[in-house]
């Protein structure tokens, strides 16, 4: 594999019977904390799992809808995209992700030097 290159490695964390639509659960994936949520309509996304602000775990907070509140300042995220509302400007780290017979599945990049 070339220099600076990636490879990307899926890592199942939960099933569809751990995530309930309007859920939210953390997962920890080796040393990353990772949030999964079952937004309305049945779309599965998983982000960072901690708030950029103070590092708070951001499945401690409020889910409405779409929109998170950070349970530590009240800060407010679009979980739909993972931009910040309140405040704008700042963005979650979102992990792609996977769903294969009833498995959850995040993707981990690696990068490789």
């Amino acid at each position: 594999m070339p220099e600076g290159a990636s490879s990307a490695q899926w890592i199942s964390v939960a099933t569809l019977d751990d995530l309930w639509e309007g859920d939210m659960i953390d997962v920890q994936v080796g040393d990353e904390l990772i949030l999964l949520v079952h937004l309305p309509a049945g779309d599965i996304r998983a982000y960072q799992g901690h708030c950029p602000h103070q590092r708070t775990a951001l499945a401690d907070g409020k889910l409405e809808g779409r929109i998170l509140t950070c349970a530590a300042h009240l800060w407010q995220f679009d979980l739909s995209t993972g931009e910040g509302v309140n405040p704008r400007g700042c963005q979650l780290d979102q992990y792609d992700v996977k769903i294969e017979d009833a498995a959850i599945s995040v993707c981990l990049h690696q990068d490789r030097s």
